[in-house]
């Protein structure tokens, strides 16, 4: 039996992998982390589960510094704005916005400001 399909020898270039590359971390990211850091900063610290010493100032600023530390704060606020811009571009192509090549600039140049500034933020204290 012959199929009349035929493979492209040359295929368009495209930038989508990276797109969804940084939305599949940041969602990973925002899934499983960020509830973490909720519990952890935002219930059991100020319940007193968690004592206070642990979460000095001394002690999250040495943590911060450090290079997981600095690492993982970068993490908490660029992977989950990745995530969101990457669904705010493809959500206002869904409810009929052709925002085109400027809604696609757009949503990942804001992502991209806020992690060029999150890493500003770290090596500058």
């Amino acid at each position: 039996m012959k199929t009349n399909f035929s493979v492209d020898r040359a295929p368009k270039r495209s930038d989508e992998p990276i797109w969804w590359g940084l939305f599949g971390a940041g969602g990973t990211w925002f899934a499983m982390i960020t509830p973490v850091t909720i519990l952890v900063l935002g219930v059991l610290a100020p319940l007193g589960i968690i004592n206070a010493e642990a979460l000095s100032y001394e002690r999250v600023a040495d943590f911060s510094t450090s290079i997981i530390g600095a690492l993982f704060i970068i993490g908490t606020l660029a992977l989950p704005m990745w995530h969101a811009m990457h669904r705010v571009h493809h959500g206002m192509h869904d409810l009929k916005f052709h925002t085109g090549i400027v809604g696609k600039v757009a949503c990942y140049a804001f992502a991209g400001l806020i992690s060029a500034l999150s890493v500003i933020f770290i090596f500058m204290v």
